[in-house]
């Protein structure tokens, strides 16, 4: 018994490292540079390739006029209140935006739960979300994208001038937030991710699986990583709304405007 809470980090500290060893796949060279290809991914190319066939297969001999399939009425219903839910989120004016977010969404979720079908044909398939640098590189397009908005919204001119809003001394701190934005989500779900994996492992170690974990299973394998990837979409989707929303000026800054207009 003495041993025991000694065997059990050192049970999870192994499971832990494995987890977030990743290894190389294949490589090849481009003139002197050597290119790895990790599993990672390979995984996310896999996910990918699943996603759009799927997507092809599900999109085949869609009607615009005329009775429609059921498999229609159901994709169209589904893409409604998906649509639905982000246009409450970033308005009219970012509509342009909701196959992006959508898309993400599908593809963080898939990430997440992808473990819980392991092994398989392909092998041992681990969530690419696992990555820091898969992690990173989503939330740092997540922040191009917010960026992109921005400026095509407001203009270079306009968000410059945000910066400075709403006062010029908080500038420092609003050029600090660009990048703690992405930071920021891909610490959070990189974080979450490796927490519900932890926890799992803990309870597999504590029970030695005697017992199937059913119930931690669903939430911390399938609704956990379903929920990280709503949360990653939401707060993109509300940096987005940020970004192209005019903020609402002073009753004094109408004033001036108006006295400028009229001279």
């Amino acid at each position: 018994m003495t041993f025991a809470p000694i065997l059990l980090k050192l049970d999870l500290g192994k499971a832990i490292a494995e987890e977030l060893e990743i290894e190389e796949v294949f490589s090849f060279n481009v003139g002197s540079f050597k290119v790895s290809v990790d599993e990672t991914t390979v995984v996310s190319w896999i996910i990918i390739a699943v996603m759009t066939v799927l997507a092809l297969i599900l999109t085949r001999n869609l009607k615009v006029e005329g009775e429609i399939t059921k498999r229609q009425a159901f994709l169209e219903l589904i893409y409604e209140k998906a649509e639905g839910f982000f246009k409450g989120l970033i308005g009219e004016k970012g509509h342009r935006y909701i196959p992006w977010l959508m898309s993400m969404a599908l593809f963080i979720g898939v990430s997440n739960i992808i473990g819980i079908f392991s092994p398989t044909f392909f092998g041992s398939m681990k969530p690419p979300t696992k990555s820091m640098q898969v992690t990173a590189v989503m939330a740092l397009t997540s922040i191009v994208l917010v960026e992109f908005a921005t400026f095509r919204a407001k203009g270079i001119k306009g968000r410059l001038k945000a910066f400075a809003e709403p006062l010029p001394v908080l500038a420092p701190i609003n050029v600090l937030e660009v990048f703690t934005k992405p930071l920021s989500l891909a610490m959070r779900l990189f974080g979450n991710v490796l927490a519900a994996f932890t926890i799992m492992e803990l309870i597999k170690i504590v029970t030695r699986n005697i017992i199937l974990p059913v119930a931690p299973s669903l939430y911390f394998d399938i609704f956990d990583g379903l929920l990280q990837a709503y949360i990653f979409v939401f707060l993109t989707a509300l940096y987005i709304e940020e970004g192209i929303t005019e903020v609402e000026k002073t009753p004094k800054e109408k004033k001036k405007k108006r006295k400028k207009a009229k001279a």
